[in-house]
């Protein structure tokens, strides 16, 4: 992606969805069409809040935006800009030049700033001088491909006078600079990279770090804060492949990040790095040349891809956390601060900005890929995604303490109201699944729908109105109608609530707060929406009863409430220290923490967790005991664990940091199980099993193992199934009763299920227990499965020049 052109109170957001006319211009207050509807709203879902549970920090740098304009980024605040995308992987800091690559005809570019006192004045120092004066932290893009642009000229990657005519060339600026792909649609191959660019290693990264070191001061001392690690490395064999026509593999990708980081670090050891930087839901799955091998071998390349199969069979993305971990293991010193991966929705038209009916029916939808483990993706992806969870199990389990990042998303359309509501459904997601820091790509402009779904979260009165920082629960009876969440503001002990809700016509209904201490009252309102999308409105005040209310909500409408505080200046338990593990055997552990420091009410108990802190305790002990045996657990299996503190008014702390626990083995084994979903098309999986008999000879055996999701076997091969709820038994077909020791049979099955489709447990045969190594359910969210990318996977994110 490259850069364009070079007071106390509780506050309830409401966004209210009727499909808008794609003929109506959203920048007119008549830019949205609401539904035809009768003079009755339609009844909604119920909606609750709950400021006692739920709890967790916010973090302001979710709000972020790459390259806002200044105007802006003072208005709303702006935490965090970026300076990244392809434009940015071989900029020059040295000549305040870029090479364009696939953007443009692999063209090289320079700003006009001058050329006497460079690196001084140029545009890089420009955007951090920005920031500075905006109160803004940089993320800026460094590059590790190994090159930077070579020089202020007008070179281009592939010269038609040099490589012969080409389908498409720079006719209006550059006529000889072609696009890399010749007349019968291959790609130029054997050109010289020295054409545009120079080598440019860790140390030329190094020198930059300390130059802005210099300028600027250390990240920590009001300097550059964070360092992108180079953009999309894994499509640099089709960005930039006039100087990395290879796919970037799992060695390089460890070795660039190894030296780059290190060297970022050596310079200004406070400043945070982000990677690996890929462009979406394949970047968790493939390493970069896989993509291009598959890419072009097509078929079953894209189930046994070779890099993979050359480094374990591991995913990409876990084996690049494990290798981060290694570094820090062996050198004492963090080089990856941030997991930072990009999505684009996938959904044909989503992304790309149309607005007929259909599509802004998906582009509300298909938020919920962000987080439902229900929502299968309607795209070539097809399975479900929980993009913000899935990350976080990565980290849990590959490299504990990393924070999560997404520098590049965009659910399009910001132009239009449609795109707003989706903006803000975005908005609420990044706060209420803990995201740390994320940048929309290609902000909206200052009068845009787009650049109002961020003034309702950071700047809705105009005087600095915000959502707040510290997230509580917040559930919606149907969320496809009312997505909602909430958070406190802690300068003032404020509630925030947002609901978008996602029907096509006005809906009325209630809104239940729980732990709130303010029983009456009245709360301001805002709203913004398709009756006047110039303006946020302040409406009259909204009557309360009990701390709740019930309010018609317009259909394409972002309403927000600010209800009087009154004392809600009660304060839940402080963070439980961080859990260890002690007594870890196959099947149990004991976690012992640090105590938690009671706020207004005193400490009651204390919550376990597995995973995240969405699903039931698995163990519960009362105050002031700080200890708990966490039993039922698998053997040779890894868990991650959490603590919450509650009081007795039922407040909920944040929750501890995490403990990650291997269990160990069991007792010697019969027999190991090696369970493979082979295909997984969203609903639906086929599964391989190779049965190895270690114990005694057998003549007749019968397989049992437990499934731990929504899952139904309905069709199996080379045995006798049958399923009982979650238990699954296969007795043997006659032909292949008979098992040696040391012998192996394989079956397979073909299942259904809803919502994720996770490994079974708890094998056995013949009524002895099975080791099945990486089949048991480690992570609380399954694997993805690979795919080929449909056509319009990447999205065309290229500026004009």
């Amino acid at each position: 992606m490259t850069p364009r052109a070079a007071s106390a109170a509780v506050v309830l957001l409401v966004a209210a969805a009727g499909l808008a006319g794609p003929h109506q211009a959203s920048a007119l207050p008549d830019g949205g069409a609401r539904s035809a509807a009768s003079s009755a709203a339609a009844e909604g879902p119920a909606l609750s809040v709950d400021t006692t549970t739920g709890r967790k920090a916010i973090d302001p740098n979710i709000y972020g935006i790459n390259f806002a304009d200044e105007a802006l980024a003072e208005e709303l605040r702006l935490p965090v800009r970026r300076w990244g995308g392809n434009a940015t992987s071989r900029y020059n800091y040295q000549l305040d030049a870029y090479n364009a690559g696939h953007d443009w005809y692999f063209e090289n570019l320079f700003y006009d700033n001058g050329t006497a006192q460079l690196p001084d004045g140029s545009q890089a120092n420009k955007f951090v001088e920005q920031d500075r004066r905006t109160g803004t932290d940089t993320v800026m893009t460094v590059p590790m491909s190994g090159w930077t642009t070579g020089a202020r000229n007008t070179a281009c990657g592939f010269s038609i006078a040099k490589y012969g005519p080409q389908k498409a060339n720079d006719a209006q600026w550059r006529p000889d600079c072609g696009n890399g792909v010749k007349t019968d649609g291959t790609n130029v191959t054997g050109n010289d990279p020295a054409e545009t660019s120079i080598p440019a290693g860790p140390e030329f990264t190094k020198g930059w770090v300390e130059y802005l070191k210099r300028a600027y001061g250390a990240a920590d001392d009001g300097g550059v804060r964070f360092y992108n690690l180079d953009n999309e490395p894994d499509l640099w064999w089709s960005t930039h492949r006039d100087v990395h026509p290879e796919g970037t593999g799992y060695d390089e990708m460890r070795d660039s990040t190894y030296a780059t980081a290190a060297a970022i670090k050596d310079a200004d050891p406070k400043a945070q790095t982000l990677g690996p930087v890929g462009w979406g839901f394949n970047s968790l799955i493939y390493s970069g040349l896989d993509q291009k091998t598959c890419s072009e071998k097509g078929g079953d390349c894209w189930n046994n891809p070779p890099d993979r199969a050359a480094h374990g069979g591991q995913l990409f993305a876990p084996w690049y956390l494990q290798q981060m971990k290694a570094y820090e293991q062996t050198h004492d010193r963090r080089i990856l601060d941030y997991f930072d991966e990009h999505i684009y929705p996938q959904q044909t038209g989503v992304f790309g900005g149309s607005v007929d009916a259909a599509t802004q029916e998906l582009r509300l939808r298909s938020t919920r890929q962000l987080w439902d483990p229900t929502y299968v993706d309607e795209s070539w992806i097809n399975q479900p995604i929980q993009f913000i969870p899935r990350m976080r199990s990565l980290v849990d389990e590959n490299y504990p303490g990393t924070k999560l990042a997404i520098t590049e998303y965009n659910w399009g359309a910001l132009d239009h109201i449609n795109g707003a509501l989706a903006q803000a459904d975005v908005l609420g997601i990044f706060g209420r699944e803990g995201l740390d820091l994320a940048t929309l790509w290609d902000p909206p402009t200052s009068t845009e729908p787009g650049a109002f779904a961020f003034r309702m979260f950071r700047n809705y009165d105009g005087e600095g109105g915000s959502f707040g920082d510290t997230a509580v629960r917040a559930a919606s009876a149907d969320q496809d109608k009312l997505a909602v969440y909430a958070a406190e503001r802690s300068s003032d002990k404020a509630l925030t609530v947002l609901v978008v809700n996602k029907t096509t016509g006005d809906l009325t209904a209630p809104v239940s707060v729980t732990g709130a201490t303010t029983p009456g009252g009245a709360a301001q309102v805002y709203r913004y929406g398709q009756d006047d999308v110039t303006a946020i409105k302040h409406l009259a005040d909204q009557p309360l009863t009990n701390g709740g209310f019930t309010a018609t909500f317009p259909a394409y409408s972002i309403t927000e409430y600010v209800l009087p505080a009154g004392s809600s200046e009660a304060e839940p338990p402080t963070v439980p220290g961080t859990p260890a593990a002690t007594a870890v055997a196959s099947d149990r552990a004991t976690l012992t923490w640090g105590a938690s420091t009671a706020g207004s009410s005193p400490v009651a108990r204390y919550e376990v967790y597995s995973g995240d802190t969405t699903g039931a305790p698995v163990a519960t002990v009362d105050a002031p005991a700080t200890s708990a045996t966490v039993t039922g657990l698998s053997p040779a299996t890894a868990y991650t664990f959490r603590v919450v503190a509650k009081d007795t008014a039922g407040r909920s702390s944040p929750p501890s940091a995490p403990v990650r626990v291997t269990t160990a083995g069991a007792p010697a084994a019969s027999c190991t199980v090696d369970y493979r979903v082979t295909t997984d098309w969203g609903s639906g999986f086929t599964a391989n099993v190779t049965i190895t008999n270690k114990g005694p000879a057998l003549n007749g055996w019968q397989l049992g193992f437990s499934f731990t999701g929504d899952q139904k076997v309905t069709q199996g091969w080379n045995g006798t199934w049958r399923q009982s709820a979650t238990e699954v038994t296969v007795k043997d077909a006659g032909w292949n009763a008979t098992l040696a020791t040391g012998g192996s049979t394989a079956i397979g099955f073909n299942g259904a299920y809803t919502g994720t489709n996770p490994a079974p447990r708890d094998f056995t045969l013949n009524g002895k227990p099975c080791t099945a190594p990486g089949t048991s359910a480690a992570a609380h969210i399954a694997a993805p499965v690979g795919h080929a990318p449909g056509p319009d996977a990447v999205p065309d994110r290229r500026r004009t020049r």
